[in-house]
């Protein structure tokens, strides 16, 4: 339990312990019995902090995925591999998966930089996070939407989803896994109805460690990416 709010209880206890004896005549033997107050105390301190802490890895996740699209807006690679574990990897579209935060920050240093007359926005929308029992691991689906554009030679639009885990090392969150499944990629000036374009391909003269871990199509075939997470209604 963490010690912000266990240094509370003595004080609360004590609270307890002159409310009991100001009102010895008119209390029953239940209410009387302190250790059994101090204990429900307790539990409920603890319920408490145990809400805090998810709610604190909510906000700490959240801002971990933001500051990861930050980066790609602006091909920060650098700083976009730095949110990973050491043996965290990294698996877009179709392109295989690399492992290795080493091996990451070489796939992100292979795309494009960023310079004038290119744009590469990259949001991240309706996350669904899920946080292990042990507070030390979580798994999350997001959606991302993404402008990206060459002056005077190419303007598209992309959707996806993501399904990533992550694992706080030394009380900070970083990425386990970021998994990028695209729906679409297509020409602003044409729109969907025409159909997609192709996925990005392979990296020429750098192979993923592994090939990629899911075979799906991009619009117009329809997949749905596997997610990570029960019905929170049906729990099915």
């Amino acid at each position: 339990m963490n010690h912000r709010l266990v240094r509370y209880l003595p004080a609360v206890a004590l609270c307890c312990i002159s409310f009991g004896c100001s009102n010895a005549g008119s209390s029953s033997p239940a209410e009387k019995d302190l250790g059994a107050q101090f204990k429900k105390l307790q539990a409920q301190v603890e319920d408490l902090e145990h809400r805090v802490g998810r709610a604190e890895d909510f906000v700490a996740l959240s801002n971990l995925e933001a500051a990861y699209g930050y980066y790609l807006d602006k091909c920060q690679w650098d700083q976009a591999a730095d949110l990973f574990a050491r043996d965290g990897r990294i698996e877009v579209g179709g392109r295989g998966v690399y492992i290795g935060q080493d091996r990451v920050r070489a796939f992100m240093h292979h795309l494009p930089k960023f310079q004038y007359g290119q744009v590469f926005n990259h949001m991240q929308l309706q996350p669904v996070i899920t946080v292990g029992p042990d507070g030390k691991s979580a798994k999350a689906r997001w959606r991302a939407v993404i402008q990206a554009g060459v002056l005077h030679k190419s303007a598209q639009w992309g959707e996806g989803t993501y399904e990533n885990e992550y694992v706080k090392e030394n009380g900070v969150w970083k990425f386990k896994s970021v998994h990028f499944f695209a729906t679409y990629y297509i020409d602003y000036n044409k729109g969907w109805d025409k159909g997609g374009n192709a996925p990005p391909a392979p990296i020429k003269g750098f192979p993923p460690d592994q090939p990629p871990s899911v075979d799906y199509k991009t619009f117009p075939d329809v997949f749905i990416p596997p997610y990570h997470y029960k019905n929170p209604v049906t729990g099915k």
